[in-house]
């Protein structure tokens, strides 16, 4: 009786699974798709865009500013004006060369745009474009 407990502890200590390798696996590829995650820094209003023929897709790493019906000028959630966009630019721009990508309400004068592009530019943005649908 004794031997046939001792052959029952056995195998019940012998039928546990080990879940140290299933975490690992878990744990593995938490840290891939954190690592290739790629986060895009949106404007933080909506902007009704105008519709473009000659449209394209361009790089995730991107400066992006939004102009508003309202004649704001956004950058990250906040406004700052036409002549927030030189320093803004000049300092994203510092350290690698992105693109400056303009969300342009389609009721927004010409003249605003004209002179967001041309402080993008002044600010060493080699690439500007105009966002469309």
């Amino acid at each position: 009786m004794q031997a046939n407990l001792k052959q029952r502890l056995q195998n019940e200590q012998q039928q546990h699974i080990d879940l140290s390798p299933l975490i690992d696996v878990v744990f593995i590829l938490l840290i891939f798709f954190i690592v290739t995650t790629v986060f895009v820094k949106e404007t933080g209003v909506d902007v009704d865009k105008p519709q473009a023929l000659s449209q394209q897709k361009l790089e995730r790493n991107l400066i992006m500013i939004a102009i508003t019906n309202a004649k704001e000028v956004v950058y990250d959630g906040s406004n700052i004006g036409v002549a927030g966009v030189r320093s803004i630019v000049s300092q994203l721009t510092k350290d690698k060369q992105r693109a400056v990508v303009i969300q342009a309400d389609k009721l927004v004068p010409t003249e605003l745009l004209v002179q967001v592009i041309d402080e993008s530019k002044l600010a060493g943005a080699s690439n500007v474009s105009i966002a469309t649908q």
